[in-house]
């Protein structure tokens, strides 16, 4: 099981980057937080000090269309907001190499 999937870039999470030097990360909906820690620290070589989680509910599309009422819905997504330890950094753009 991947715990990370991918760094959140937007706005607001490069404003709490740049604000509070905390990270934002989509992850596998059912990691918990010691599991996101550990993911974390292992991938980018930082100590985290704090991990905070939230899980958004899919969402319900639907649309009128010529063959009826069509349904549809997105993937539940999980979000981890990781704070770090005094001093220490993620190069969320630097792509290494294993």
């Amino acid at each position: 099981m991947s715990i990370i999937i991918k760094p959140v870039i937007s706005e607001k999470a490069n404003y709490l980057t740049e604000l509070r030097g905390d990270y934002t990360f989509l992850v596998n909906p059912k990691a918990n937080k010691i599991q996101i820690k550990n993911a974390i620290e292992k991938a980018y070589n930082v100590k985290v000090a704090d991990v905070r989680s939230m899980i958004y509910a899919p969402k319900v599309t639907s649309k009128q269309t010529k063959r009826g009422m069509q349904v549809g819905k997105t993937n539940k997504v999980k979000k981890a907001v990781v704070s770090l330890v005094e001093g220490e950094v993620i190069d969320i753009f630097s792509v290494e190499n294993n």
